[in-house]
C-alpha cells in the first residue's frame, strides 16, 4: 500500500494511506520488454475501459500477479529474464478466471498448445493492435477455424516437431538435442531463428 503526505499531513505528523479501487473485474496486466509497445496498448486498453497495470519482466510481472491477480493480462513470450509462459502460470495459480492471451513474433504450434495448457485463453502474432487484443480477450467462444488455404511447408513442420519436444522437454536444449539425435549447437541455432513459412 502507498503512502501519500500532504503538506497538513506533514505538518501534522499524519499519513493518508492509499489503497487500490481500481474495478478488479477490468483489471489488465500488460506485460512486454518493448516498452515503446506497452505504453501505446496499455493507453489504447486504458480507453476501453481496462484499469492497466504494466510490467516488462518475468520477475516483476509474477510478483504483481500474485500481489494483485488480474482478471485480463496480456503476456509477450520472450522476455529479457525469461519466459511469457512462467507469468501465464503464476496468473493462473491466483486467480483461476483470469483470461490470459500470449503475444509473441515466434509464434509456433508447440508454445501454444503450452501456453494454452497453462491457461492462456488465446494466442496471437505480432504485430497487433487494440482491437484484436481486445476481441481475444472479451471473446468467450473461439468460431470455428477454417482449415489454411496454404498448409505447412516441410521445413515448417520440421520446426513445429522441434519446437514440440522441446517444450516436452521442459526447454532444455541438452535434453532436446540428445532426444533428437542432433547437436547442441544446431539446435540453438535452430530454436534461435524465426519459424520457416
Amino acid at each position: 500500500m502507498d503512502t501519500l503526505k500532504t503538506t497538513d499531513d506533514l505538518l501534522s505528523g499524519d499519513a493518508v494511506k492509499l489503497t487500490f479501487t481500481g474495478d478488479v473485474t477490468r483489471s489488465l496486466l500488460i506485460v512486454d520488454d518493448d516498452a515503446p509497445f506497452r505504453t501505446r496498448l496499455a493507453r489504447a486498453m486504458e480507453s476501453r475501459g481496462f484499469v492497466v497495470d504494466t510490467a516488462e519482466s518475468v520477475e516483476e510481472a509474477v510478483g504483481k500477479a500474485r500481489a494483485h491477480p488480474p482478471a485480463y493480462a496480456v503476456v509477450d513470450m520472450r522476455l529479457g529474464d525469461g519466459n511469457g509462459l512462467d507469468v501465464v502460470a503464476a496468473i493462473r495459480e491466483k486467480r483461476e478466471d483470469a483470461r490470459t492471451i500470449i503475444l509473441t513474433g515466434y509464434g509456433n504450434i508447440a508454445t501454444a498448445v503450452t501456453a494454452v495448457k497453462l491457461g492462456a485463453v488465446d494466442y496471437l502474432a505480432k504485430p497487433v493492435d487494440a482491437d484484436d487484443v481486445l476481441a481475444a480477450l472479451l471473446a468467450h467462444e473461439s468460431p470455428k477455424i477454417e482449415p489454411p488455404e496454404n498448409p505447412m511447408s516441410a521445413d515448417r513442420v520440421r520446426w513445429e516437431h522441434i519446437q514440440r519436444i522441446y517444450e516436452l522437454c521442459g526447454r532444455n536444449v541438452s535434453e532436446t538435442a540428445r532426444r533428437l539425435n542432433m547437436h547442441r549447437r544446431t539446435l540453438q541455432r535452430i530454436l534461435a531463428k524465426r519459424a520457416p513459412r
